[in-house]
């Protein structure tokens, strides 16, 4: 039995909890709000995690730091730094794996399927956030100071998923109501399990091989958005719904009274042409294949009905 730290209680920092307890580990998760999953295995504390001394003394005796934290995307500038600062903190002085969750904005515009060898191509802001919080590990881990590794992944589907295929969609696949989709419906794009996502957590870790590299989550075969939504129809044994675009002067224009809203133009390329992941590495080196797509929409869809 081992101890780990677990910073984030949503969909993915909740299924490594899973995971781990599942294998009888301790799990000690915090959150602002001190909230989580119950299980006897489980300690939460409610805590801000920028606060490094804190973190640090709940990392003591830790094998791994999970950093599954999810700022609001239109406050990552503010959050993140104070955060990734105090998360390599807490690594250094607890000698425990520092094992972050990340996505593939860093890439930006994609000419083909990205893999983690793909350079860093993204001009903007958050997303040149996330390269350089992937670079200050490495170069710890590369100085001797910490050891790390980083996750990637497409975007979430699944239980509670936070995307372009979470509630918002689902819950109108199921109720027959017309669906609203970003970007184009009919452009390939990779779709990551969450529970896949929390596995090669766990497995990445666990296992020294994997630790100073970055890894891509294990994926199905990439699916338009339309499809996806057939497919949550079909096995939900609903008709097919309608679909139709969100323009970018829709976007904009909400983005006047709501701050997500006002980010999705700049994203937005990530569905007008393919986004597809690469996890081949994973696959061969790892050994991970993905939950098999029909058992990722029958889970889905069982956790909205």
């Amino acid at each position: 039995m081992a101890q780990y730290l677990i910073v984030g209680a949503g969909p993915v920092g909740s299924a490594v909890a899973k995971q781990l307890t599942h294998e009888g580990h301790e799990v000690r998760l915090v959150t602002r709000s001190g909230s989580g999953p119950e299980h006897p295995l489980i300690t939460k504390a409610a805590l801000d995690a920028s606060r490094s001394d804190e973190l640090s003394e709940l990392a003591t005796g830790c094998a791994a730091i999970f950093n599954c934290a999810n700022p609001r995307y239109h406050r990552w500038l503010t959050d993140w730094p104070p955060l990734a600062r105090s998360l390599l903190v807490a690594a250094t002085r607890s000698s425990a794996v520092l094992t972050t969750l990340s996505n593939l904005y860093a890439y930006g515009r994609p000419t083909g399927p990205m893999s983690p060898d793909s350079p860093f191509l993204a001009d903007y802001e958050k997303a040149k956030l996330r390269a350089t919080m992937w670079h200050d590990a490495l170069v710890a881990h590369d100085n001797g100071q910490l050891r790390s590794t980083e996750v990637r992944a497409s975007d979430f589907i699944g239980p509670e998923a936070q995307s372009a295929m979470g509630a918002q969609v689902v819950s109108r696949v199921l109720s027959g109501k017309r669906c609203w989709v970003l970007g184009s419906s009919d452009q390939l794009h990779s779709w990551s399990y969450t529970d896949d996502v929390a596995r090669t957590l766990v497995t990445c870790a666990q296992n020294p091989e994997a630790w100073g590299q970055a890894w891509h989550v294990p994926t199905n075969a990439p699916r338009t958005q339309h499809q996806v939504i057939d497919d949550l129809a079909d096995v939900a044994g609903v008709g097919h719904v309608k679909l139709s675009s969100l323009p970018t002067a829709a976007l904009r224009l909400m983005g006047l009274v709501s701050p997500m809203a006002r980010e999705l133009p700049t994203t937005i390329y990530q569905f007008t042409a393919p986004f597809i992941i690469d996890d081949t590495a994973t696959r061969l080196k790892l050994g991970l294949e993905p939950t098999p797509w029909l058992d990722v929409l029958r889970d889905t869809i069982a956790s909205y009905q």
